[in-house]
């Protein structure tokens, strides 16, 4: 195909998101005008001019802006002052995702981001094209990556859909979306809040036992109203569809986005409950690629956002194929370990405390603090009961988290290390920690399937099994490639003998 330009109407549109982005300097100008005695048509030019200059810039960036799809990449040149070049090989291509807004729908364009394995960002935008134009897109580097031409006759795969969300999943997914990192707001409102709960009590300690716990009810509340509003218009319409060899999904009701995820390039498959959520017989499910996705570093994508338990491990199984985990629990001289953590915790609490009352003057009732050793026992058995790992014979499986749980399923062929380590305290435990790395993880310290605390002996065969069966895998899959290679020939030019291969072949 000819080198194509972005859509005309993109022009105006980042225009406008300029003006925008300096909105603060142009009414500093406005005001600052009128305020020095200057007539109010002074201020409203210089708006006026910033926006004429954006438009400029907007134009020129876009005449020289553009991008062109061959057989095997996707070629951007671009630059205002410098030029630039950039050759995306089909190959690497992860995601292909598109995102429009109201205002963007408005327009009837959209945005197309290219995600591509091992970036830590996008690696191309293209802002903005065409809604058609961006679906074609889609559509033609589905097709080469399949092997099919632009021009083949090949129909489009009919989607299959797999999955729409319905109005009262979309209702429990606010439910059950509390984002406690909205909590942060606490180091805001608390300081101006609590001095005026704590007035009414003498005892400093009890008025903030008592003040503290509705301090946190309100900040709760507020956060599971904030984040439970995003998350229902950020899945609104969520409908997850099987085109071929790929994913295709579409949400969004102020921000809409549709994308195709390969499922040659899925990595890992993650299921995920958080207490509210599993006390319900619900949970979510998330793909995870070697690729940046949007929003979302470390290249993790939603593919069921709220739906029966048994339900999405269907839908993670109708996606890669698993078999029923026998999982096996840490032995129980990890709780053990975890009571006296937890114990110790509380322990170091209550000397700060009675530090306080001791040296400082302020006198409150510091031995409140001991109320945390007998809940010791009971967090270490939650965090214990929730931690196991299971071995299939494709997959191997991971589980950990109370609060929120996280099923991960990583298929051995995907796997890049293993890991085998043990702290100190572990080791006097006889308990290691096996890591299994994959190339859409975080490593060391990022959000990989993690085999925690087990036995040192059944890490270690852990280890080894997933080590050589990565191993089997690879090598079934380099006799794989090697026959399709063999095929290839023989039906392309493979006549009578090898001597009839063409050079080419």
């Amino acid at each position: 195909m000819a080198a194509s330009r972005l859509s005309p109407l993109s022009v105006f549109y980042r225009a406008g998101e300029t003006v925008i982005r300096l909105a603060w300097v142009l009414v500093i100008a406005t005001v600052g005008s009128r305020s020095m005695g200057v007539p109010t048509v002074a201020g409203v030019g210089v708006v006026a001019a910033g926006f004429v200059l954006a438009l400029l810039y907007q134009f020129v960036y876009w005449q020289r802006y553009e991008y062109e799809l061959t057989g095997d990449t996707f070629d951007i040149r671009s630059g205002v002052f410098s030029r630039r070049t950039r050759e995306i090989p089909l190959g690497r291509v992860q995601n292909v995702d598109l995102q429009r807004n109201v205002v963007q729908r408005a327009l009837g364009i959209a945005e197309v981001r290219l995600e591509t394995a091992g970036g830590s960002d996008t690696e191309a935008q293209l802002r903005f094209v065409g809604d058609e134009e961006a679906g074609r897109l889609r559509d033609a580097i589905s097709r080469r990556k399949r092997g099919t031409g632009e021009g083949s006759d090949e129909p489009e795969p009919e989607p299959d859909l797999l999955f729409a969300v319905t109005p009262r999943e979309l209702l429990i997914l606010g439910l059950t979306s509390v984002d406690l990192r909205l909590l942060s707001l606490a180091s805001v409102f608390l300081p101006v809040v609590l001095p005026s709960l704590t007035d009414e009590f003498a005892d400093p300690l009890l008025s903030f036992a008592m003040a503290a716990p509705l301090g946190a009810f309100g900040l709760v509340l507020a956060a599971a109203v904030i984040s439970g509003l995003y998350s229902i218009t950020n899945y609104y319409g969520f409908r997850l569809s099987r085109a071929g060899s790929e994913l295709r999904y579409e949400r969004g009701l102020l921000q809409q986005f549709a994308g195709s995820i390969p499922l040659e390039k899925v990595q890992t498959l993650a299921v995920s409950e958080n207490v509210l959520a599993r006390w319900l017989g619900y949970a979510s499910l998330s793909v995870e690629t070697a690729g940046y996705a949007p929003g979302d570093s470390s290249g993790s994508q939603s593919a069921v956002p709220i739906a029966e338990r048994d339900r999405v491990f269907a839908l993670a199984r109708s996606i890669d194929s698993f078999g029923d985990p026998d999982w096996q629990r840490p032995p129980k001289r990890a709780r053990t370990r975890y009571v006296v953590r937890y114990t110790a915790l509380v322990l170091v609490l209550t000397g700060i405390a009675y530090a306080v009352d001791r040296f400082t003057g302020l006198s409150y009732a510091w031995y409140y603090v001991l109320v945390g050793v007998p809940l010791a026992p009971v967090g270490a058995h939650l965090k214990w009961r929730n931690l196991a790992y299971a071995v299939c014979e494709d997959h191997v499986l991971t589980r950990a988290g109370f609060w929120s749980r996280e099923t991960r399923v990583v298929p051995y062929y995907r796997v890049q290390t293993v890991v085998q380590s043990g702290t100190v305290f572990q080791r006097r435990r006889d308990l290691a920690t096996v890591l299994i790395d994959t190339a859409g993880g975080g490593g060391i310290t990022g959000n990989d399937a993690r085999a925690i605390d087990i036995d040192a002996s059944a890490a270690t065969d852990l280890r080894e099994t997933v080590n050589g069966r990565l191993q089997d895998s690879l090598t079934e899959a380099r006799a794989a490639r090697r026959r399709r290679r063999l095929e290839s020939v023989i039906s392309s030019g493979g006549r009578g003998s090898g001597a009839g291969v063409s050079p080419g072949d």
